[in-house]
Order: structure tokens, then C-alpha cells, then sequence
């Protein structure tokens, strides 16, 4: 299927191999790549910052810009598919539980905000499928907001310049601090709307629900 023929299939039609999903899938093979690089830099999980490190960061950045690119794509071009709403949130917290994972064990990030981030992610997502026979709950702006100073702190950590700006290290903890901050505050709010969508659900599905109603 073209892309021509997949857009004017509709959403949710188009088929599986379409761009925005390879994309998809490309930032999920990237993931271990992006491991195996910090991996490489760190002999006895001691990071040398050396051309590994950099290459670590280059996979980082490509899998991000993937995120955009696939996103852009499949909303311009009406590609958006069941296989895609599914595979790109995973595929996010891939990458970021990967980083957030490998920064810890190298030493680089208290283990507490890693923890934080990871129990709220999979928690949210386990939410999300725990109540989606009541209805999905859509993404908010805090949501997307938390997603950007992740990755924005992750990206600084990374980065292996501590030796020349020893100052980064302190701002890189400051964006993570703040993206712990708005991910609680963010899983918060999801839960509340999980609840406020279970209850909706729970009324309309009342026998009597029909007979108030008229």
C-alpha cells in the first residue's frame, strides 16, 4: 500500500508498513544500540566519556527526533494506526526506562528518581489498559510537557562535558528534578481522570441509566 492509498484509507486503516511506524520500530531497535554504547564507554560501569559515550548521544537523539518525525508524519499524511498507538508509547518508555536505567547503574543518577519515573510510566500505562472498557484516556499537555524535560534532562546527562563545565552536572539534576516533579504531579492527574472515566463508566452502564436519561 501506497502512501497515497494508506492516507485516504482513513485513520486507523492504514496499513502496519507505513512510514511513521517503521520509524516506530527503528527507535525500538535503536534501544539497544543506545545500551550497548554506554555499555562500551563504561568498562566496570565506569564511564570514560569517550567516542562511545558520543555515539550513546547520537543514538539518543536520532530515537527523539524519530518520536517527532513519526508523530508529524502520521498526523499530516492521516496515517495513524492501532499498531502505532500501541508501539510508539512503548517504544518511548523503552528509550527513556533504558537511559534512566543505565544512567543509575553508571552512578551518574540517584536511583530514587529513576524509580520515581519507572513506577509511574508503567503504572499510568497499566491504568490506562485496566480502564480502557470505560474509555481511553487521552494524553494531556502535562503529559507532553513531562516527556520533553525527560528527555531534555536525559539528553544532559548524557552528554559528556562534565569534565569542561563541571556547572552541567547541576543543571542536569535541576531538569530532572523538575521532570520528577511534573511526572508525579502528571500521574496524579491521570489517575483522577482513570477514576472520573470508571465511574462515567460504571453510571452508563446502570440498567436504569436509559430510563433516567428519558
Amino acid at each position: 500500500m501506497t502512501s497515497t492509498d494508506a492516507a485516504a484509507a482513513g485513520p486507523g486503516r492504514a496499513g502496519v508498513w507505513n512510514l511513521p511506524n517503521v520509524l516506530t520500530m527503528i527507535r525500538i531497535a535503536l534501544v539497544p544500540f543506545f545500551v550497548w554504547f554506554l555499555i562500551a564507554d563504561a568498562p566496570g560501569l565506569r564511564s570514560e566519556s569517550g567516542l562511545w559515550r558520543w555515539a550513546a548521544v547520537l543514538a539518543f537523539a536520532v530515537a527523539i527526533y524519530t518520536d517527532k518525525l513519526d508523530g508529524d508524519i502520521a498526523r499530516s499524511r492521516n496515517l495513524i494506526t492501532d499498531f502505532g498507538k500501541i508501539a510508539d508509547p512503548i517504544a518511548d518508555k523503552l528509550l527513556i526506562g533504558s537511559a534512566l536505567v543505565m544512567l543509575s547503574l553508571l552512578g551518574e543518577l540517584p536511583w530514587w528518581m529513576t524509580l520515581v519515573i519507572l513506577i509511574r510510566e508503567w503504572g499510568i500505562t497499566g491504568l490506562r489498559f485496566f480502564v480502557i472498557r470505560y474509555g481511553v484516556i487521552p494524553a494531556s499537555r502535562g503529559g507532553k510537557l513531562k516527556t520533553v524535560v525527560q528527555t531534555a534532562a536525559i539528553f544532559l546527562y548524557l552528554l559528556p562535558l562534565a569534565a569542561f563545565a563541571p556547572w552541567l552536572s547541576w543543571v542536569a539534576f535541576a531538569v530532572m528534578l523538575a521532570a520528577v516533579i511534573i511526572t508525579v504531579w502528571t500521574g496524579v492527574e491521570y489517575v483522577m481522570e482513570a477514576l472520573r472515566l470508571r465511574a462515567r463508566g460504571k453510571r452508563e452502564a446502570r440498567p436504569d441509566h436509559g430510563q433516567e436519561q428519558a
